[in-house]
């Protein structure tokens, strides 16, 4: 019988994080009872002298008592999947496994379908052994990773048996991103709350964070952890551009500290009938090697060749987006044995390919292709970040770009880019929660993107945090003043700093309300406009005036062009929010001087100042829907409603009031007609 000091406590609760899906328009099916339960532990690390030093061996076991140690009476595990990072082995019928050693490795345990690895105090699964025998080669900023010394004789991997698992919401979290304390306290009061403040029977059985989970302070990856850990479901972290050691020198180094401070860097599990993959496709420092991708076609490797001179030619180390050589070989022997009926889902956090960042090498994924081509003939989806956009592509979408970038024409399985909790990096001015509003880049709110399993299929739903649970689109009106207005803005904007006047030509006050239609305004071209946040080529949507019905279209058809760009094809809701912060003109008499204006970025400081532009502003978009207004809208009230149907059938509805009049009506108080007659003596 084995006896050794257990590492991992016993809690003894069975607390469900499994959701009870809701019978509205977005459930999937009936739920099935309790997921995941509050099991803690870790895995059981044994040392003997003498032991091999070649090879990782241990067993993966049923943990029965869950105190964490293999007892007599607990069998092992067969047929469970174990990994170096590269090799893949399936257990034998006692549960053992054996690999060989590597000099750099995590050995981990892929969580099988029907069963759970432990976590922490804070639902971090705990599933992997760092083995790095002389540490990190250098001392890095936030510890990088101690010498672990030999690797252990034995490496045991606890299970516990979980509940059925076929029905199931994932919350995956896109950029979190929190720089300082107070941005953790801002994610906390948005996307935390907002799933929290949801019905129980709507929990997440799983939280799934694509990278950028912190903003380069990876000391705050314990508070952050915790904060996460309010949720009571297992929390998988992605790594992302933002969470490295930026001291590191080599791409090999680069994730040592959240290797210590989270967990491996690239990994896998299953629930159900779905495989999750986590890839770290950040490469950094990258080098000449991302220069001269040797697998680029001649036709276009010059230009993506240039792309990616940074690489080389900066003074500054800089990160790009590639699959590394062991990870495609880790998801090649991990696919070989996994059941051709699973549903494949990438979790990584550069997307494979974006709309917004289209002619950008680094934001995109160098040799994808060859990942699509270990996939082929599987159902896929792939899960990312780090644009602080919401992108949803269909199989066969495509966008200049993308074939001179990575090789790829159109996409074989569906992409989704889940956006960002913290939305475009917390700027913006203060919502009604005290967090600011940071509309995305394509005008999105902050939030978090809901799958719901059934089997291997699946729901989407993208959910702005904080701004109604019903909500999925912003409506607004693209009138000839608002693109006037917006093109002022923009032209000052784009001007350097020391040519223009530190004050804006126009703020929001200049703007006219964009609800008023005057004849004219409708003779030139006024558009109803609906942001549809997770919308793809297959949502449909009609806005219905009285009697009309207007077909509204999609100012992207995902068809090979390029982004179109500019106020005809802005969200006049995100655009004006984005283009007039009055946050910039904070100021007090603290004499604190960091609390002036405000701060983001590593500490950059923005005002105090008049109001200004923030930095990212909605100017394009992939799911921004339109319809030409009728010139012959007759003068009064009217009440638009715009209907959107999304792939799976779902209707969600928008309402807006207009006004058609012959003049703008005066905005301000008509002091003019009030002060034309005074206050006389009361009649009697």
């Amino acid at each position: 019988m084995r006896r050794t000091l257990a590492l991992g406590l016993v809690t003894g609760a069975l607390l469900a994080a499994c959701e009870t899906v809701p019978a509205d328009s977005a459930s999937v099916s009936a739920p099935r009872g309790p997921l995941f339960s509050d099991y803690q532990g870790t895995p059981e690390i044994m040392r003997r002298s003498g032991a091999p030093s070649d090879e990782a061996r241990g067993t993966v076991f049923d943990d029965q008592n869950r105190n964490g140690t293999q007892d007599e009476d607990e069998p092992g595990v067969r047929g469970v999947k174990v990994s170096n990072g590269r090799e893949v082995v399936l257990t034998g019928a006692d549960g053992s496994y054996s690999l060989p050693a590597r000099d750099d490795m995590a050995v981990f345990v892929i969580q099988p379908s029907g069963y759970q690895v432990p976590h922490n105090q804070n639902w971090v699964p705990q599933f992997a052994y760092q083995h790095k025998p002389s540490g990190s080669p250098k001392p890095l900023r936030y510890g990088g990773l101690p010498a672990t010394g030999p690797l252990p004789s034995e490496i045991n991997f606890p299970l516990i048996r979980t509940g059925t698992s076929d029905n199931y919401r994932c919350a995956i979290l896109g950029d979190t991103q929190t720089y300082a304390n107070q941005e953790i306290g801002y994610f906390r009061d948005s996307t935390v709350d907002d799933i929290l403040d949801r019905p129980e029977a709507e929990h997440p059985a799983c939280i799934v964070a694509v990278g950028d989970v912190m903003g380069d302070d990876l000391g705050l990856i314990p508070r952050m952890a915790e904060v996460i850990g309010t949720l009571r479901a297992p929390q998988w972290w992605i790594h992302g551009n933002h969470d490295l050691d930026f001291d590191a020198d080599y791409d090999e180094d680069s994730a040592d500290s959240w290797r210590r401070l989270w967990g491996p860097n690239y990994y896998a599990f299953e629930i159900g009938d779905v495989l999750f993959i986590a890839l770290d496709n950040v490469v950094y420092p990258c080098t000449q090697e991302d220069v001269a991708y040797e697998a680029w076609p001649v036709k276009w490797f010059d230009e993506a060749q240039m792309a990616r001179r940074f690489c080389t030619d900066d003074k500054n180390k800089r990160y790009n987006g590639r699959i590394t050589t062991d990870q495609m070989a880790f998801v090649e022997n991990l696919l070989a044995l996994t059941d051709e009926n699973k549903l494949v889902v990438y979790a990584h956090h550069i997307p494979f390919v974006t709309f917004f960042d289209q002619t950008a090498g680094a934001h995109q994924t160098d040799n994808v292709r060859e990942l699509y081509a270990l996939t082929e003939g599987r159902e896929a989806l792939s899960l990312s970040g780090h644009t602080h956009t919401t992108e949803n592509f269909a199989p066969g979408d495509s966008f200049e770009g993308w074939e001179k970038m990575v090789g790829v024409e159109s996409l074989p399985f569906r992409h989704i880019i889940a956006g960002a909790a913290s939305g475009a990096w917390y700027n913006g001015d203060f919502d009604h929660h005290g967090v600011p509003m940071a509309l995305q880049r394509m005008g999105a709110p902050r939030g978090w993107l809901s799958l719901d399993f059934d089997g291997a299929t699946y729901k989407e739903r993208y959910i702005g945090s904080n701004v109604g649970r019903e909500r999925s689109m912003w409506v607004s009106v693209n009138t000839p003043i608002f693109r006037s207005w917006y093109t002022q803005i923009m032209a000052w904007r784009d001007t350097p700093r020391n040519r223009r006047d530190p004050v804006p030509p126009l703020s929001i006050n200049d703007l006219p309300d964009v609800k008023i239609l005057t004849p004219r305004d409708l003779s030139r071209g006024t558009f109803l406009t609906a942001n549809i946040w997770d919308g793809s080529t297959e949502t449909r949507a009609e806005v219905i005036i009285g009697e009309r019905t207007i077909t509204m279209e999609r100012t992207q058809e995902a068809q090979g062009e390029a982004a179109r760009i500019g106020a005809e094809w802005a969200d006049p809701f995100a655009a004006q929010r984005q283009l007039s912060v009055a946050r910039y003109a904070l100021e007090s008499r603290s004499g604190i001087e960091r609390n002036q204006g405000w701060e983001a970025y590593k500490g950059n400081r923005f005002g105090p100042s008049t109001p200004q532009p923030q930095g990212s502003v909605a100017d394009r978009n992939s799911h921004l829907w339109r319809a030409r207004l009728p010139d012959d809208l007759p003068q009064g009230v009217h009440v638009a409603r715009v209907r959107a149907t999304d792939r799976h059938g779902r209707v969600t509805e928008d309402t807006t009031v207009l006004e058609v009049r012959d003049i703008q009506p005066p905005a301000r108080f008509r002091n003019d007609v009030f002060e034309a007659v005074e206050n006389g003596p009361p009649v009697r």
